[in-house]
Formats: structure tokens, C-alpha cells, sequence
């Protein structure tokens, strides 16, 4: 399968409202969409979200990369983003492909979603929360971590309660009711000790899971050994060893998996094996999502499909205030639906992604 050319398209997509973490507050997501079309005019399309924020590399780095790849087809050296980008590109071209040689028809997958909620005032999680509620979810993550060990010891020593980490937690439980699942993330942004001050006073509330609530495995090994609550990783792990690392030392339950993290569908499927898993969101754009999804729905072939019933961190795309794609992913009942087509089945909008263009 020989290439005829390469696509290297840096864009943004505008949030509908700042997306607040423990990291900072995002306006706009920045990515980079590959397009590759082969000699028989077959196109494949690939997406790298650049982790700045997380200490990865830059959007102007992984531009350099994937050009400098779609001059010499070497993918050894590149990032995890642009690696993500190659190995997604391929495995849509591939299927395309084998779609169209096939004549193959159209398909109804879907994958269980949970909610993200961005950090905020009780009042305005919990609409926030009610709405997402409406529309069929019934899994929760919300992003803590504003909270400071300072503010957890004056709440303590003056019996009195502000606008926290834990009261966007009882706010959300006592609106949404018994019935649903809160999972939280603090992107490591709290030290040991107010980790297990926080989780402490979360474990009445039935949390599923605390995904990466400080930082590195030896420190989340300790902490798992003072909660209930399982933990999640997410910064800490990004390849197989750090999988093998996690289990061995007993930091963690499960891991997310974030394909432009750990550097796209084959890796991300070698830590499933490895260790349970569920797939999230790097605010991908519609490729990495489709991307994405269908890593999920392979998760049933790993070495954990009981961990199944988690659901995954895909509906991001209702974050957005627009989208570069005439077709993508469809939100509906809590459902991540892939498109119909062969391989990822996204078709580009080429007005909307020239207006989106960086």
C-alpha cells in the first residue's frame, strides 16, 4: 500500500465554555488532523492532540514531525501524539480499504459514556450534572483538585464547610440520587496527605473510582493502601512497562488509556492486557474520538473484559461549540455511536475545517 500523499493540518475547535481542571482552564483545544491518501485515491485520516499542559510536546513540534514523516514514512522517533496520528491514519486507510473492497455495509456500534464535569460552584455542577442526566448518562467524572491541603485543615479546624472538592461531590450524590455512578479526577493535583484527607471524606458518597489523585505510582500505591475508593491512572501510565510497574506495586485498580497519550490503538490495547482499563478523551476532535470508540469496543478481547461495565471518557465532543466533520460520532442515550461507514467512518467537512485551521 503505497502512499501518494500527506496531510499534515493543524486546527482548534472553540469550547462552549472554558473547560476548568486542576491543570488550568482551556478555551480552545488544539490538534493536529493527518490525512493520507493512497495511489488508488483511498483517504485515511488520523488525529494527534499535543499535551502541552501535561509537559508533552507542543502543537509546532508535532507538525514538525508528521511532516517530517510524510517525507521519509519513519515513524521510530516521532511522539506519542504523532505516533497516534500515523498508526490512526493507517488503520482508517486499511479499513477503508477493506470496506470498499468488501462492499461492506453499514454497522451499529456503540459504547456506554460517562459525563465530564468541569470543576465549578456546587449549584452549577449539579445543572450541569442534571443535564447530562437527561440525556442518558449514568456515569459521572468530575474534575476536582482546586482544592489545597490548606483549605482541607481550615475546614477541619473551624467546622465549617466553602466551595470544594467535596462538596461538588455531595451536591452531585444528593441531586442525581443512589442510582448513578461518581467517579472523580484530580490530575494529580493534590499531595499524599490531602489525598487521603479528600478520599476520606468521599468514601460515604460510593465513589467508583479516584483517578490519579497524586502523582507517580509509588505515592498512588501508598494512598490505594488508606482508601476504599480504587484508584485510576492516567498521567502514570503511558506505556506497557509503567502497566506492569502499577500492577506489581499495587497502585492502582484500572488505568484510563488516552491514544494520543500512550501513543495510539496498538499500545493503548497492549496495556489492557496488562492491567483493566478504560478508554478517555484527550479533548480529542472527531477522528480521535471515532479512534477511540473503536478502541473501546475492542477492549472485550483483552485479558479483562470483565471490567466492561466501566464506562468510558468519549462524549467530549459536546464540549465543543463546533466540529471539522460532516460525519462523526453520534451522542445518544449515554451511547457513544460510531459512524456507519468503513474504517473510522468520519468524513470531513472541508469548509468548517478550513475555518478551524490554525
Amino acid at each position: 500500500m503505497r502512499l501518494s500523499s500527506v496531510e499534515v493540518i493543524p486546527y482548534a475547535l472553540p469550547f462552549k465554555e472554558p473547560y476548568v481542571t486542576a491543570r488550568g482552564a482551556l478555551r480552545q483545544r488544539e490538534m493536529v488532523l493527518l490525512r493520507v491518501r493512497d495511489e488508488d485515491g483511498v483517504v485515511g485520516l488520523g488525529e494527534a492532540v499535543p499535551l502541552a499542559l501535561r509537559g508533552g510536546v507542543s502543537l509546532v513540534e508535532v507538525v514538525r514531525e508528521l511532516e517530517g514523516w510524510g517525507e521519509h514514512r519513519e515513524a521510530q522517533a516521532l511522539s506519542a501524539p504523532a505516533r497516534c496520528a500515523v498508526e490512526t491514519a493507517m488503520m482508517d486507510l486499511r479499513g477503508r480499504r477493506i470496506g470498499k473492497d468488501a462492499g461492506e455495509g453499514e454497522r451499529d456500534e456503540a459504547v456506554e459514556c460517562n459525563a465530564t464535569l468541569v470543576a465549578g460552584p456546587p449549584d452549577a455542577v449539579v445543572a450541569e450534572a442534571e443535564r447530562w442526566a437527561r440525556d442518558g448518562f449514568t456515569t459521572f467524572k468530575l474534575k476536582l483538585g482546586a482544592e489545597s491541603a490548606k483549605t482541607v485543615d481550615m475546614r477541619r479546624s473551624s467546622q465549617t464547610r466553602g466551595f470544594g472538592d467535596v462538596e461538588q461531590v455531595r451536591a452531585v450524590r444528593s441531586a442525581l440520587g443512589p442510582g448513578v455512578r461518581i467517579r472523580v479526577d484530580a490530575n494529580e493535583a493534590w499531595d499524599l496527605e490531602t489525598a487521603k484527607a479528600i478520599l476520606a471524606e468521599l468514601e460515604p458518597f460510593e465513589i467508583e473510582l479516584a483517578e490519579q489523585p497524586v502523582a507517580g505510582l509509588e505515592t498512588m500505591a501508598e494512598l490505594a493502601a488508606s482508601t476504599s475508593i480504587p484508584l485510576a491512572a492516567d498521567e502514570s501510565v503511558t506505556n506497557v512497562s509503567e502497566a506492569e510497574e502499577a500492577v506489581a506495586l499495587g497502585a492502582c485498580a484500572y488505568t484510563g488509556i488516552k491514544l494520543s497519550k500512550v501513543g495510539g490503538p496498538e499500545e493503548a490495547l497492549a496495556i489492557a492486557d496488562v492491567l483493566p482499563a478504560y478508554v478517555t478523551s484527550a479533548l480529542d476532535g472527531p477522528v480521535g474520538i471515532a479512534a477511540a470508540g473503536q478502541v473501546a469496543l475492542s477492549l472485550a478481547e483483552t485479558e479483562h473484559p470483565e471490567r466492561l461495565h466501566l464506562a468510558h471518557g468519549l462524549a467530549t465532543q459536546r464540549l465543543f461549540a463546533s466540529s471539522i466533520a460532516s460525519v462523526e460520532c453520534e451522542l445518544r442515550d449515554g451511547m457513544l455511536h460510531l459512524p456507519p461507514g468503513p474504517g473510522l467512518g468520519v468524513e470531513i467537512d472541508e469548509e468548517a475545517l478550513e475555518a478551524h485551521r490554525i
